[in-house]
């Protein structure tokens, strides 16, 4: 249990009056003026210890806030503006982009401060894998920064590279990120032999919760076309809205699914374009009647 400031103080004035009071007198002839002073130095050692244990809880928190929570919330919030909330919803297509952002400069801003504690209380001897990997993700975090404030213009030869680079590097930091959030559960347990088993659990839950929503965010237009596509097929009462025209020898044939507008819309996955091409062909290999 750390001690606070002011118990901390009171100690030490308190034992190095002890000291004091005991230098030159009799008790010092006796040794127990040596034993008093090996108190004094053990308070100071147990006050180094707290302290630095304290440091240590300081900078998980903050950099379990910037890499372990606040990235990755902006990088989903981010992929909440598709390309089509752009063309559909320009308004919050822009909010959504002011949020990523300022999740990330908050993020970046947490991570200074984390890095600025680390080099000034801890020793950097940087022989500790939670240590390596923590100075190779501040290096590629300002470089991240780097790249973010210089986006080329939405059509611009140099958008393409810049967008996979800029993703990249995204993805790379929210994954090693969250792996040195687990060495540093592992490092600090290794040096205060506290236990972080509790931690662990919230924060396995916390960066499963954030995987589904990740992972949802890819399906969700898709599950939301297919109510449209049900409703547009059924035609509101329950039946089949098919809307058939001649095909030039007298017969009927079904509306070709490419050349409606609605259904190009909608056709914006890899399942429902192989559906698409076959109907198509279908269409075209079909033999006319005798």
């Amino acid at each position: 249990m750390l001690m606070s400031p002011a118990s901390i103080f009171c100690t030490e004035i308190a034992a190095l009056l002890l000291v004091r009071s005991v230098e030159g007198s009799p008790f010092q002839e006796s040794g127990i003026g040596d034993k008093i002073r090996s108190i004094g130095r053990v308070t100071n050692k147990q006050h180094a210890n707290d302290q630095k244990g304290f440091d240590i809880v300081v900078h998980g928190v903050l950099l379990w806030a910037s890499v372990g929570f606040l990235m990755p919330v902006g990088t989903l919030a981010m992929r909440m503006s598709s390309t089509n909330t752009m063309d559909r919803h320009p308004p919050r297509h822009k909010i959504l982009l002011y949020v990523h952002a300022a999740l990330q400069v908050a993020s970046v801003l947490l991570v200074t401060i984390g890095a600025v504690l680390s080099i000034r209380k801890f020793e950097n001897a940087f022989d500790t894998t939670h240590q390596r990997i923590g100075l190779a993700l501040y290096g590629v975090i300002y470089l991240q920064v780097l790249i973010g404030f210089n986006r080329p213009a939405r059509g611009s030869k140099h958008r393409r590279t810049w967008y996979f680079l800029h993703w990249m590097l995204g993805t790379s930091i929210n994954l090693v990120g969250t792996l040195n959030v687990y060495t540093g559960l592992h490092a600090f347990h290794a040096r205060t032999s506290r236990n972080t088993q509790l931690w662990t659990i919230i924060f396995t839950a916390q960066a499963s919760f954030m995987t589904v929503c990740y992972l949802f965010q890819d399906k969700w237009e898709y599950v939301q076309q297919q109510g449209r596509m049900e409703e547009e097929d059924d035609g509101g009462d329950g039946e089949p809205n098919v809307s058939p025209k001649e095909n030039g020898h007298g017969g009927m044939t079904d509306e070709d699914p490419s050349t409606s507008p609605t259904r190009s819309r909608s056709r914006s996955n890899a399942l429902g374009t192989h559906f698409s091409r076959t109907n198509v062909l279908n269409t075209l290999l079909q033999q006319p009647n005798a």
